[in-house]
């Protein structure tokens, strides 16, 4: 069975799209076959991966309105296993065509049935944005990771959007679960740091994946050469911790079945 695992968090510059992106390419790494959808009319993630908006047609836009199918709309990546949905500028204006519509909320759901199949994991980057894309990507997926970056805010409005999943669950997704936290952006030099992630430990227990990731130049490079940490710099502590975390999300998941 597909598993579906949307990364969220309202708030921006946390290493979403990062980790989308590394994640995706850790699981494609260990021979699973991935899908990264690009929810995010930034279009980060599409980037990130090598793609030029200008230089193809293909959108989750299409897809989310209805004018595509999904299957017409997937690109393949640099990464064996790794294919991509990508995103478009126009999307930003996909809230209000999914708010008005009747069953707004299960588009992507609907949308994305038929390619199951082909799919061991679809992974959906999400925009910093508690919006109707976000919840359209809550009520297709399996389950959620938190990206929270360790600073001295890191648990501010993290209840809030645990607040929103639950209540995401109850209404349109019962099958959601929040596969984990994860801390990025770890720099071990500074004591905030370090409360930082006691703070968040002590609050979340297990929830918190084993594994941080650091803080890496080599991480942050990647991006503008169109390719993931992996292919850029294979033995970097940034690559080598999203290989740890693929790990312990197979693990997590395994567990759960």
């Amino acid at each position: 069975m597909v598993q579906i695992i949307a990364f969220a968090n309202q708030k921006g510059g946390v290493g979403k799209t990062t980790t989308a992106i590394n994640l995706a390419t850790s699981l494609a790494a260990i021979d699973k076959r991935v899908l990264l959808i690009d929810l995010d009319s930034q279009c980060n993630a599409s980037t990130g991966l090598g793609f030029v908006r200008a230089a193809h047609p293909q959108s989750v836009y299409g897809v989310l309105t209805g004018q595509s199918r999904a299957v017409d709309n997937i690109l393949t990546t640099k990464v064996k296993g790794l294919h991509l949905m990508p995103s478009s500028p126009v999307l930003a204006g996909a809230e209000n065509y999914l708010m008005d519509n009747d069953g707004g909320a299960y588009l992507l759901r609907n949308a994305l049935m038929p390619i199951y199949e082909h799919y061991d994991y679809i992974l959906l980057d999400c925009p910093p944005a508690l919006g109707a894309l976000t919840l359209n990507a809550l009520t297709v997926a399996t389950n959620v990771i938190i990206p929270l970056q360790c600073e001295f805010f890191a648990l501010q409005g993290v209840s809030d959007l645990m607040a929103n999943i639950r209540g995401i669950r109850e209404k349109w997704n019962p099958e959601l679960e929040i596969l984990g936290i994860l801390l990025t952006m770890y720099d071990r030099r500074y004591g905030q740091t370090h409360q930082a992630e006691k703070d968040v430990r002590d609050t979340f227990g297990d929830l918190v994946f084993k594994t941080v990731i650091p803080r890496n130049v080599r991480v942050s490079e990647a991006p503008s050469h169109g390719i993931p940490a992996l292919l850029y710099d294979f033995k970097s502590p940034g690559a080598q911790a999203y290989l740890r975390v693929a790990t312990e999300v197979v693990e997590r998941l395994e567990q759960g079945e």
